[in-house]
């Protein structure tokens, strides 16, 4: 029998979703029924068991129903889910998922492509645009820095040229050749190669790169000839000349590549991330010198609209566009106009364009410019783009499920959203949210809260109706944050023991910024999305603190052309620190980067405690008996892991008329390990059971091992207990490898005066475990550090020692500190945004 059958509101039978059996992962077989038409959102601690039931099991249903009536062929070209274990679902609408996804990142990916805005703006262009006398009219696909008939001729429509120069390729022009002066080509054999190919060409490699002639040193450099000569390895270049006179035998034939064309080609087609990261040093990226950045030829950009070329118009923010289009949504005088049906044709275009503007300035939106590339937007921003899109396609009879719409979002922007949601929902569509947010969780018809802990522990459904039901529902822990009277500031807040002052801070949209951060207290800077909280905090402040403690940042290396067009596309830094520093010691900036690209990199890994578990394998007498080190263990290692799949635990299957798809390896079922490694238990647990565990189930287990504990209670405590150890790093949202850092951050011991800098920790985190992360953020300050959290978060802002609010507005509107101070003093501040929202 459900355990949730007490606490099931039923809905009308006629207008309800039936669910029955769902146990997609820890879901413990439930049933339960939701209604249609409405507003359901899905609450619970992190790990429940949420997603599980609002993806994983009914819009899974859901494709896989709509999937199997298209053609085989249709199916190839949707991203597919697989078939949730669900006995069965009844009255499931067709399904639409907006998750929070950034999706492969191109740089041709923009805002205006992904709401179909810059199509609107190519037609506009073609049909109403104003000519140069004489100038044929151009299709629309002209206006497209994607199609051959748009794209500028010399950087192919990305805007930007790659460039390598000598002073990149050689950094040091006193070497010699032999010395290798030529930085950029392959260290080891393969440059090795390069410069015994030179003396057989017979090249002086032994005279400083300075004094050897412009003509050659260019050859050298940038030629695009790549001859194939008899290579004698080892011999001098003397030796090598009479090797070639007396036509003796080579080691090799040898083929030459000039460092510019190593460099791009490596860049452009090596697998390997070292090498990537090695030879984009040597590159430069700068603006295209023939369309100035606008990615179009200049006969497309001679057409101008309100007097901008479309690159120009492209380069407004959405605020920005829908100002300069309003006067042209007004025909003129038809009699004035020599072409009255341009005017008809730009009213109508026009029209079209403003309606879908104006649906993404409403989301809080208006900020972004629409050739804002999508590498950079946040996850939130990115959803909020494709509800925009949703909102305009005026679908009815859908259900959207969506992944926590609120991230990123400014309370003050949720209220917009919660509009947005319910003009869905009149449009006769049904919504089901995951969330943790209280104002969209208040603004629900219906509420579904798994739970009642994560994990093994969740997976049940707590509460299942109303929202006013869940008031009485103890074992709830989101009924116990939604109705508790203890939403006030639990504490005094502390006083600075320093301040942190930088001057005339340049950076986006901070123009001369004056700032001081409080020292030795938690700080959150607030400030409605896109006020400048992020370039303030994570940016120049991080920025300016690395410069002044000697510390190189470390850069991550370009994976593709878009990742590296997005470190070029980011703006300097302009100001200074005039004071504080002599309390900064140490800087630790915990970002939402991802802690790897590949599923080899694991929480377990990625944390260190991997290396003591395998330590306590290895360290067993049936180990020790048969000789195996702690090597065995490693599933990266030939000597441990399975070697049909190469300890990756899957294998790709190609299906003929279906996309390929992963699936467990069929020799090792996905335990990434051989048999022989798997024969050795620790505790009657092999090294692939002990990968399975989550992290409470591991604290358990590794009760008496001090120094997996260690690892495990700072997973833990900042609310990652459900993550199972060998979770793929690829599998973890921006939150979750943000909270992994920060507990591999708490394992060490610390030390005082550290500056500590997050963005947005509390993303994907119920108030459950928001309070969990204060208190380790908090014991960070009591052990005499600084912290300073960008954060949208109210629990978290009004529980702080301090509160920089940003703004008052996006954009050009922000960039100013408007209150500052104690949480209770900026609640009564009448200029700032986030006030209102700090003790509702």
């Amino acid at each position: 029998m459900s355990p949730n059958k007490p606490k099931d509101v039923p809905c009308d039978p006629d207008h309800c979703i039936q669910v029955r059996g769902a146990r997609v992962h820890n879901l413990k077989n439930i049933d339960l029924d939701l209604p249609r038409n409405a507003l359901v959102v899905f609450t619970g601690i992190s790990g429940s068991g949420k997603s599980s039931l609002a993806f994983g099991t009914l819009f899974a249903e859901s494709q896989r129903r709509y999937l199997d009536s298209v053609s085989p062929y249709a199916r190839r070209l949707i991203d597919q889910v697989g078939e949730p274990d669900v006995d069965s679902i009844e009255g499931l609408p067709p399904a639409v998922a907006l998750q929070q996804q950034r999706g492969t990142p191109s740089a041709r990916s923009s805002v205006g492509s992904v709401t179909t805005i810059s199509n609107g703006l190519r037609m506009l262009y073609s049909r109403a645009g104003e000519y140069p006398r004489g100038q044929q009219i151009l299709y629309a696909d002209a206006f497209s820095p994607n199609t051959p008939e748009g794209a500028c001729p010399r950087c192919h429509g990305i805007g930007r040229v790659f460039e390598v120069t000598e002073k990149l390729l050689v950094p040091d022009d006193t070497k010699t050749i032999r010395e290798r002066a030529v930085a950029a080509w392959p260290p080891a054999w393969g440059g090795q190669n390069l410069r015994d190919i030179l003396v057989s060409l017979g090249h002086n490699i032994d005279i400083e790169w300075k004094d050897l002639p412009r003509k050659t040193r260019d050859w050298i450099l940038f030629t695009d000839e790549t001859p194939t000569v008899p290579v004698y390895a080892g011999l001098t270049p003397a030796q090598t000349r009479v090797a070639q006179q007396r036509e003796m035998s080579p080691s090799y034939m040898g083929t030459f590549s000039s460092a510019q064309r190593y460099v791009l080609h490596s860049f452009a087609t090596t697998q390997s991330h070292r090498t990537k990261k090695r030879v984009s040093q040597f590159m430069q990226i700068s603006e295209c010198p023939d369309c100035e950045g606008k990615k179009l030829r200049r006969e497309s950009l001679s057409v101008k609209f309100a007097g901008l070329d479309i690159g120009e118009l492209s380069q407004l923010t959405l605020s920005e566009l829908a100002e300069r289009l309003r006067g042209t949504t007004t025909a003129k005088s038809m009699q004035d106009d020599l072409h009255p049906e341009k005017a008809i044709v730009a009213q109508r275009i026009t029209s079209d364009i403003l309606a879908r503007v104006e649906a993404l300035t409403t989301l809080g939106l208006g900020y972004l410019s629409l050739e804002r590339g999508t590498p950079t937007l946040s996850p939130g921003e990115l959803q909020r783009l494709r509800l925009a899109t949703q909102i305009r396609s005026q679908l009815f009879g859908v259900v959207y499920v969506l992944d926590e719409p609120s991230a990123g979002l400014h309370p003050a922007d949720t209220q917009a959203l919660l509009g947005a949601l319910d003009e869905l929902k009149r449009a006769g569509n049904s919504l089901f949210v995951v969330e943790h947010d209280d104002s969209v969780i208040r603004h629900a018809d219906w509420i579904v809260d798994i739970g009642p802990d994560a994990g093994t522990h969740g997976g049940e459904v707590v509460y299942n109706g109303p929202i006013e039901g869940l008031r009485d529902v103890k074992e709830s822990h989101t009924g116990r944050y939604l109705f508790s009277a203890d939403i006030a500031a639990n504490r005094t807040p502390r006083h600075p023991t320093g301040w942190l002052k930088l001057e005339a801070v340049e950076r986006n949209n901070l123009r001369g910024l004056d700032v001081a951060f409080p020292l030795g207290v938690l700080t959150t800077v607030t400030g409605v999305s896109g006020s400048g909280k992020s370039s303030l905090v994570s940016q120049a402040l991080v920025e300016l603190v690395s410069e002044a403690l000697g510390q190189k940042r470390p850069v991550d290396a370009p994976s593709d052309e878009a990742e590296l067009l997005e470190r070029e596309l980011e703006t300097s830094t302009g100001g200074q620190i005039s004071d504080g520093m002599a309390q900064v010691r140490r800087l630790v900036t915990v970002d939402q980067k991802p802690i790897g690209r590949t599923p080899r990199s694991n929480l377990a890994t990625y944390t260190g405690l991997f290396d003591h578990v395998r330590r306590l394998f290895a360290s067993t007498d049936a180990a020790k008996a048969r000789r195996y080190d702690v090597g065995r263990f490693s599933f990266n290692v030939a000597k441990g892991r399975c070697p049909n799949c190469e300890g990756a635990g899957f294998v790709s299957v190609e299906l003929l008329f279906l996309p390929s798809v992963y699936a467990p390896c069929p020799v090792c079922q996905g335990q990434r390990y051989n048999p022989k490694t798997l024969e050795i238990t620790y505790r009657n647990k092999n090294i692939a059971e002990v990968l399975d565990l989550t992290v409470g189930e591991a604290h358990e287990f590794f009760a008496d091992d001090p120094p997996v504990l260690r690892a495990l209670e700072a997973l833990l405590q900042v609310g990652l207990g459900y993550l199972r150890l060998g979770q793929p790093a690829t599998e973890l949202s921006g939150g979750e490898a943000q909270r992994i850092k920060l507990a591999t951050e708490l394992q060490r011991a610390q030390r005082s005066d550290t500056l500590y800098v997050l963005d947005e920790p509390t993303t994907g985190l119920h108030p459950a475990d928001v309070t969990m992360l204060m208190a380790q953020l908090n014991g960070l300050v009591e052990a005499g550090n600084s912290v300073i959290l960008v954060e949208h978060n109210m629990l978290v802002a009004r529980n702080s020692d301090w509160i920089i609010d940003i703004g008052p507005g996006a954009g050009d509107e922000g960039g100013v500190v408007v209150a500052q101070g104690p949480p209770a003093l900026v609640a009564r501040s009448k200029a700032s945004r986030t006030a209102r929202f700090l003790f509702p």
